[in-house]
């Protein structure tokens, strides 16, 4: 737990992160991907990525927090919003187990004040259940910043392969799942998809810079409480 502690502390205070090895994706091939719009307190806009679970509900990281959230669907572009559905957050949950210091259960689930409407460029992506086992080759996906971007989120959706690993610290495989390497996630992608063949695993939760590990925050440990959510709403 202390090393997990100050991982994520030396996460916190990394002033830049960057996607390395990425590659843009092709347009609408990830047509679930979704960008989330935080609306915070102050008046700043910032973004997570996210990904559509059903027409009226998508899943983002709990630490990607707003005062309240819109959400963009069927982008590639950023710079380029036609044809793309916006619609507002009616309703927020934050999974109970998320700890906002190990950012374990890092899981938020967006109830869409509308459905959206599904088209070549927006649907949703199954998400793999405890009977799945355990993936090893993976892909991720987002806008976050990249080796290219400087301070900025790309305008493009892009995406890098990644290959899981153990996660070297306490309890770590009980809560994420983690690759190492230069490639792999950046500030901006937290929230978006760890898929795994043609289901998501996890989702970008956090990076440690200074030992290059990324943690994905695993979704099947939830699948009961995902269902229940989505089912009583």
């Amino acid at each position: 737990m202390e090393m997990l502690l100050l991982f994520l502390e030396m996460f916190h205070n990394m002033a830049i992160n960057m996607i390395i090895g990425g590659k843009e994706a092709t347009p609408h091939s990830r047509p679930y991907m979704t960008v989330v719009e935080r609306h915070m307190s102050n008046g700043r806009i910032t973004y997570c990525g996210g990904f559509l679970l059903r027409e009226d509900f998508v899943m983002t990281a709990a630490h990607c927090t707003g005062s309240s959230y819109k959400v963009i669907l069927g982008v590639h572009n950023r710079e380029q919003l036609v044809n793309t559905q916006k619609i507002s957050v009616k309703k927020t949950f934050p999974n109970e187990g998320y700890d906002n210091d190990t950012y374990r259960n890092d899981i938020l689930l967006l109830k869409l004040n509308l459905k959206a409407e599904l088209t070549s460029s927006v649907s949703p992506i199954a998400l793999a259940g405890p009977e799945d086992g355990e993936p090893q080759m993976c892909s991720v996906a987002g806008w976050g910043r990249s080796e290219n971007s400087g301070k900025n989120l790309t305008d493009v959706l892009m995406e890098v392969n990644v290959t899981l690993g153990p996660c070297e610290f306490e309890n770590g495989d009980t809560y994420f799942y983690c690759s190492t390497g230069r490639d792999g996630i950046g500030r901006g992608d937290s929230g978006g998809p760890l898929v795994c063949g043609n289901q998501v695993y996890g989702l970008v939760s956090a990076k440690i810079e200074h030992f290059d590990i990324h943690l994905f925050a695993r979704i099947q440990n939830h699948s009961e409480w995902i269902k229940k959510i989505m089912n009583d709403v």
